[in-house]
């Protein structure tokens, strides 16, 4: 009989009402205040009338495997309420719900169509979709001066977004809407309720809107936490994490990108490294909000202080001083930008932050910060290197990638190899990338008396620290054992035998059962796999039980645990029909019966990945890490599924609402800071995802990404580096996506040259669900996918130690490329070993602590 976890009561336990608490004090302060004339904050609650498509329906987070099953999710208009607001435009709101469920019914009405003509569950069809409610009531005046407006979108696993009315594009409606509003009320405050970049162009263009706030998605309190943000209770002094442009299309990535040019099958990264702000700031294309941006209800000055540049370290000193009304925090971000008459660059990359405490009308705060000099590193093909060229670099510290001023000048006497490597995932398709030989960059007015007025470092090359990565071979296969005696996984703790004797007594199929995850053909369920957590996404296999080793229960994320929240039990302890919820769908129990046993697994819908990048505050991340691992805890969880990390590359990927941000240095240290809040707690871990380029998710599993190597190195697999050095996540999650014609999970360069030799990652790699099993891969593929499935044999050969959720055929495609001999015996026997090391480490016994809790970790940027 399995023993579950859950609570058998279904009150709110104290530990649920203290995380709830928690994210409603914190997520205030990762909201981004866009536009403000001086109405927030508001003086007190009072009459105000609320419209649009978020007001009752908030969306608290993204659609697919990142939806969080909460006990509640708090409106807008349920938020000002309980704060003492009273809402006025009741009559408008009812209208609206009456208008949006014609819209759900006409839209599940050809979802069910669909699945029925395809021959498959709604489910499937839903999971790869997003509903986009577009309609809207007609407009009604009501009582009040202050007209509140909730501009709602959602996303998710499965679908790109589109550069259309109702996604990207604001609709006729709402503009109309919008501008009756400034017309008829006093104050109009606009709430943004997005999981992703809208067309902001617009959003200035509309008159009379006094004040713009990106609300984005904070998780089941998230009506709460605006109503004190309004209020001032909770002060804002979030910065965006994206550019947001004047056009969609002066994204370079945009006229090829997913279904835009109707090529689902390939995506030629022509963009190369000029993604983000890289692009913006070094093409000079102005945005209507850049990197970094934000506003305060405060105003502050920043001097500053003192700069320093050695061989290893650049840091720059300033004192920030609220000089405003109200109490608030400051980001000092700082960038640096490297000698352009080399290897083409970016006109400036973010190098480090820092953030202030909350200060005080008048208050002052010294903020140093710090950042390794490698962070100013480019890469050479050509050397098969990471470089600092010489010449001179410009060290910039400001408020946003458009508001800074020179702190500093290093200049290096000769070009470093700071890092000697070999080159990996070759192109397997030329093209062609843009170029900024020539282009005149953004610069500000002042730059050139900056500079000159500006500090001046000299650096010796000789002085720098240099590495040179040395690469494992073929692993050879492990000698015998030297025993009889059936060597358990508690012997090799004790230190009796060791875990390559244990490995060495295992028979090949009972290898590739362990390294194939539990589920199998016909019991296979999308995202709720796990029978010893219902709703959970999936657990390794039981296959050596009898050696004492237990299964690792995953479980979704990144905002929070997706488990089941009510599930039942008969009297022997089986798992009953019902209680499922994913996606909007759930199923009722039969009559209860004598015996049968009610469990509870609510957990706590944090803010979404985009947001908590939006503080600037590591610790601030780090601590809602540690909200989930302790739930992780008491629900019995081993592996949680996130953080996500992959690059927003481009606004309209369906699940940047997952992901962090534009920048891979922003992007790592958040999914670093997650990582260790979690693995705090014993016998928990986390899987950052998806490894690598997972940018697309219209074919997402047979879409192949063409990244010629700079880019990928500097871009799309800096982010992983910087998580893996910070924080050592206990596992990896591959991306669907093949890079440059090798899934990736079947990529060697990516897991284990990169991964693990490059960056020392030690945990196990996993793959994505179903990424080896053409029997559901396919069915979820666009028609006539142009690429196979990925292999099951290639991702053990990888060092991809397990595949995820399981089915027979990945255990047999294992067993038959060992016995042909196109699998060498050593490979499989690596990714065992490999996931039977995590297993002891992360919580196989009940003593284990925290995973890797003694282990350095690499220090990108600090501030003191």
């Amino acid at each position: 009989m399995i023993h579950y976890h859950a609570n058998r009561s279904p009150e709110v336990t104290a530990s649920e009402q203290a995380h709830s608490d928690y994210i409603r004090r914190i997520a205030g302060e990762c909201m981004v205040l866009l536009e403000n004339d001086g109405t927030l904050p508001l003086s007190g609650p009072q009459k105000v009338a609320l419209y649009g498509n978020g007001a009752r329906a908030t969306v608290k987070g993204g659609t697919g495997s990142g939806e969080v099953n909460s006990r509640y999710s708090v409106s807008v208009e349920q938020g000002l309420e309980e704060a003492g607001f009273t809402v006025t435009t009741k009559a408008w709101l009812a209208e609206q719900d009456r208008v949006i469920q014609e819209e759900w019914n006409a839209y599940m009405a050809d979802i069910h169509q669909r699945a029925e003509a395809m021959g498959i569950p709604d489910f499937f069809v839903l999971f790869n979709e997003h509903f986009i409610p577009k309609a809207l009531a007609p407009f009604q005046k009501a009582e009040g001066d202050v007209a509140i407006y909730v501009l709602g979108r959602n996303s998710g696993e499965g679908s790109d977004r589109c550069a259309e009315e109702g996604d990207y594009e604001l609709t006729q409606a709402e503009i109309q809407l919008l501008t009756q509003l400034g017309q008829n009320y006093k104050k109009v405050i606009l709430l943004l309720n997005l999981g992703g970049v809208i067309n902001a162009a617009t959003l200035k263009s509309i008159p009379g809107i006094s004040a713009t706030l990106l609300i984005s998605q904070s998780g089941n309190m998230g009506g709460h936490i605006v109503a004190d943000v309004l209020l001032g209770k909770s002060i804002p002094s979030g910065r965006l994490t994206d550019t947001w442009a004047a056009n969609y299309m002066d994204y370079p990535s945009s006229a090829t990108f997913s279904h835009n040019n109707g090529n689902w099958n390939d995506e030629y990264y022509t963009d190369g490294i000029f993604v983000g702000y890289r692009y913006f700031d070094t093409f000079n294309v102005t945005p209507v909000y850049p990197f970094g941006y934000g506003l305060n209800y405060t105003s502050f000055n920043m001097e500053t202080l003192a700069s320093s540049a050695d061989e290893k370290t650049v840091s720059v000193t300033v004192r920030v001083t609220n000089t405003g009304k109200f109490a608030g925090r400051e980001v000092v971000q700082v960038y640096g930008s490297a000698p352009r008459d080399g290897l083409e660059k970016p006109m400036q990359v973010l190098c480090g932050f820092g953030k202030t405490r909350l200060l005080q009308p008048g208050e002052s705060q010294e903020l140093k910060v710090s950042f390794d000099l490698t962070n100013l590193e480019s890469y050479d093909p050509a050397k098969a290197a990471y470089v600092l060229e010489a010449g001179e670099y410009v060290i910039r510290v400001g408020v946003n990638s458009r508001a800074t001023h020179v702190a500093a000048v290093l200049q290096l006497d000769a070009t470093v190899e700071t890092k000697k490597v070999k080159n990996i995932c070759p192109l397997d398709e030329e093209f062609d990338e843009i170029s900024c030989a020539g282009v005149a960059c953004w610069k500000s007015e002042n730059e050139e008396a900056e500079k000159a007025a500006a500090p001046v470092f000299a650096l010796s090359a000789s002085k720098i620290p240099t590495v040179t990565v040395e690469y494992a071979g073929e692993p050879e296969p492990f000698a015998p054992a030297g025993t009889d005696h059936m060597i358990t996984l508690e012997e090799v703790r004790d230190g009796k035998y060791t875990m390559e004797q244990l490995v060495s007594q295992l028979t090949v199929e009972e290898m590739a059962e362990w390294c194939v995850g539990s589920a199998r053909d016909n019991e296979n369920v999308i995202g709720a796999a796990s029978k010893a957590v219902p709703g959970a996404a999936g657990e390794t296999s039981l296959a050596l039980a009898h050696r004492g080793v237990r299964d690792m229960v995953n479980a979704d994320g990144p905002a929070g645990l997706r488990l089941i929240p009510h599930f039942r039990t008969d009297k022997d302890g089986k798992l009953l029909p019902g209680g499922s919820a994913m996606g909007g769908m759930a199923e009722n129990f039969a009559p209860k019966q004598e015996g049968d046993v009610d469990y509870y697994q609510y957990c706590t819908a944090i803010p979404i990945a985009w947001l908590l990048a939006s503080s600037w505050d590591l610790e601030l991340i780090e601590k809602c890490g540690d909200v989930v691992g302790a739930e992780m805890e008491t629900f019995g969880v081993r592996i949680w599924l996130a953080p996500g990390m992959n690059i927003h590359r481009n606004p309209l990927c369906g699940r940047n609402f997952e992901y962090y941000s534009e920048d891979p240095l922003l992007s790592g240290l958040c999914a670093a800071a997650d990582v260790r809040g979690v693995q705090k707690h014993p016998g928990v871990g986390t899987s950052i995802k998806h490894y690598f380029a997972n940018n697309q998710e219209d074919n997402r599993m047979f879409v192949n990404a063409h990244i010629k190597e700079r880019a990928i190195r500097e871009i799309y697999l800096r982010n992983f580096g910087v998580c893996i050095e910070a924080s050592q996540p206990m596992t990896i999650m591959t991306s669907y996506n093949l890079i440059n014609g090798v899934h990736g999970a079947n990529c060697y360069d990516s897991i284990t040259c990169y991964a693990r030799e490059e960056c020392g990652f030690q945990g196990y790699v996993m793959t994505d669900w179903f990424t080896s099993n053409m029997k559901v891969s396919g069915a979820m593929a666009k028609p006539n996918p142009k690429y196979p499935c990925a292999s099951s044999p290639l991702c053990i050969y990888a060092g991809n130690d397990v595949q995820m959720p399981g089915s027979e055929g990945n255990i047999e495609d294992i067993i038959t490329a060992v016995q042909d001999g196109s699998l060498k015996l050593g490979y499989l026997q690596r990714c065992a070993a490999k996931l039977l090391e995590i297993d002891l480490k992360c919580g196989g016994f009940p003593e284990a602590g925290p995973y890797l809790a003694d282990k350095t970790l690499k220090q990108f940027v600090t501030q003191e």
